[in-house]
């Protein structure tokens, strides 16, 4: 079944396709979107205006015409506003129709994709002997809500975790695990033991110049392939992983592939060769870099940069004067083995905005080598502290993201306490666990992924608002509505054996079936420009819509018929809510 606007949009085509004749373009279909203002209509088209000129024709004019020719329109009443607006206000039938058919409906609504991609996500990627942080948060439940949205549209996705399992810090690591490393707490907390003892080691080089040099000399033998080294650095890959899963299981996320940057090494060489020998990178300083091939605008070539009113070079660099490989290098290595080995059609990188030059260039190199594709930067702003600041401990230590998220479930689990101190110990570990999780998630996916937000504990965990626990909460409400009644005519309804007639009468019934039908627009809208908080907003303001539904239309107490009706309006509000938040990634309750 069409979405509404999809279905109007084919009938005011053809409208237009009546009236202007062979005027129209073959391919043109006309737009038609969500009105901002309900008093005027559910849906509305600028398309007279759009076309008025070349047409020839007075827009409201042309309006008027094009709604004469919709005069039997179904699922809407039409009509005329401003310079040649065309309004649909949408009929209680058409909604009714729709609820039916959703009620029938596993994907509620939501269209698959007609050419389907397969499709490469690369996020969260932290660094091997680091603990993952809050730096790491947006990237990684970003790229995860983006991967299960695009999986239930049709795509076939690939998530690739690109971890940063080599570079010059793993000298440091290497001479510290064998010079200060502490073995029991290794045992205790890993990744822990491996950072400090990598601080230690970087503070020692600052007050030792000299021991610089012996941990380069660490790292030349990794780079030859000294049995020693390499068995240090795959164990530290390995404890890193451990400790890695443990942050992804409690996340609920899961990665196709690991494969790291060293898994590249060997790529690198051949790639820096065959760049040179054909003329797309050369020799600067001793460096071999990519410069601008004049192709773009200069305020639109990655490779340039105004200085002064001047436009200055700024190269990609593929080769350090010392032989070593950069990120860009690496970057241009695993492009090539996911178009080769993946048969990507799509490759996004769920990456800081701060990236955004090196992706330029990596992708203005590929059209360079005349690799083509889509290529895609998902870039996404900070996380702030409440002094608008990037945020930190207060002994301005970066905050990881394990401690976030015992944070978290600590501050959701006194909350569950308040509401429910009769709920048995383990439940109430549970529900706070999800809660507290949920929350985190919530709190940046409903963020504008551009824009910098502030991390704020209270607002995130608020039963009130905009906030997971607040749509948990909202799930659990309705799933209490349907256990408290035994209506048998919704009970065969739910087994299939029996359909009811929905009958939408009150404002607050039509405006709760309004929202629902316009999940099968959202979901696709929110993959289109890769921006989760679409459905984040949308599933609040269907929450908002059911609070208001149930305080005006009595579900328990109205007769038999509308009885049936609204509690088809509750389940179809509990599936969106299921569907709607799984595909964030958060976990629902059946009780809180």
């Amino acid at each position: 079944m069409m979405t509404l606007p999809e279905q109007i949009a084919e009938k005011l085509t053809d409208a237009l396709r009546a009236e202007l004749g062979k005027a129209l373009p073959v391919d043109f279909c006309a737009p038609v979107t969500v009105s901002q203002d309900l008093r005027y209509g559910d849906y509305q088209s600028n398309v007279a205006m759009v076309l008025a000129k070349n047409a020839r024709r007075n827009p409201r004019e042309l309006a008027q015409a094009l709604i004469n020719r919709l005069a039997d329109i179904s699922e809407a009443e039409v009509s005329l506003a401003g310079p040649g607006f065309i309004n649909f206000r949408v009929t209680a039938k058409e909604y009714a129709v729709r609820m039916a058919a959703m009620f029938e409906d596993e994907r509620l609504g939501v269209p698959l994709v007609k050419h389907p991609k397969k499709l490469v996500i690369d996020f969260s990627a932290p660094n091997v002997a680091k603990p993952m942080h809050v730096g790491h948060i947006r990237s990684t439940i970003i790229g995860d809500a983006l991967a299960r949205i695009a999986r239930f549209m049709g795509h076939t996705v690939i998530t690739d975790n690109h971890i940063g399992d080599w570079g010059t810090q793993f000298g440091m690591i290497l001479w510290g695990w064998k010079n200060l490393l502490d073995q029991q707490e290794l045992k205790r907390r890993p990744i822990e033991a491996l950072l400090t003892t990598y601080k230690d080691v970087n503070r020692h080089c600052k007050e030792q110049p000299a021991l610089l040099e012996a941990c380069k000399a660490e790292l030349v033998r990794l780079q030859s392939g000294d049995v020693e080294n390499l068995s240090i650095w795959k164990r530290c890959i390995e404890l890193t992983k451990c400790g890695l899963e443990e942050i992804y299981s409690r996340l609920d996320i899961h990665f196709d592939y690991w494969l790291g940057e060293s898994f590249y090494n060997e790529a690198l060489q051949p790639l820096v060769e065959d760049l040179l020998a054909r003329g797309i990178a050369r020799e600067s300083e001793g460096a071999i870099c990519v410069f601008s091939d004049g192709v773009h605008a200069p305020k639109d070539d990655p490779f340039l940069v105004n200085k002064d009113g001047e436009w200055q070079p700024v190269p990609a660099i593929i080769r350090k004067a010392d032989g070593g490989f950069l990120y860009a290098t690496t970057d241009l290595a695993t492009l090539d083995y996911r178009i080769r080995e993946f048969q990507a059609d799509s490759i996004w990188y769920v990456v800081g905005a701060t990236q955004e030059k090196h992706f330029k260039q990596i992708f203005d190199i590929e059209r360079m080598r005349g690799v083509t594709g889509d290529f895609r930067h998902v870039a996404f702003g900070s996380i702030l502290g409440k002094d608008r600041r990037p945020f930190k401990t207060r002994d301005g230590e970066t905050v990881g993201l394990q401690e976030v998220m015992d944070e978290a479930v600590r501050r959701a689990a006194r909350v569950v306490d308040e509401k429910s101190p009769d709920m048995p110990a383990e439940e109430k570990a549970a529900v706070a666990e999800a809660v507290g999780i949920g929350a985190i998630k919530f709190a940046e996916l409903s963020q504008n992924r551009l824009s910098d937000y502030i991390f704020d504990w209270d607002k995130m965990l608020s039963l009130t608002g905009d906030t997971a626990p607040y749509l948990q909460n909202s799930y659990v409400r309705v799933r209490a509505i349907e256990r408290k009644i035994n209506d048998p005519v919704f009970a065969a309804a739910l087994s299939g054996a029996a359909r009811i007639r929905i009958i939408l009468t009150e404002e607050r019934e039509l405006h709760l079936a309004r929202l629902l039908a316009r999940f099968g627009e959202v979901v696709p809208a929110t993959l289109d420009d890769c921006r989760p908080n679409l459905l984040a907003a949308y599933l609040y303001e269907l929450a908002r819509a059911f609070h208001s539904f149930y305080e005006a239309c009595p579900v328990l107490r109205s007769d038999l018929s509308t009885r049936s009706s609204r509690l088809v309006l509750c389940e179809l509000t509990s599936r969106v809510l299921r569907l709607g938040m799984g595909l964030l990634g958060i976990r629902l309750l059946e009780r809180m």
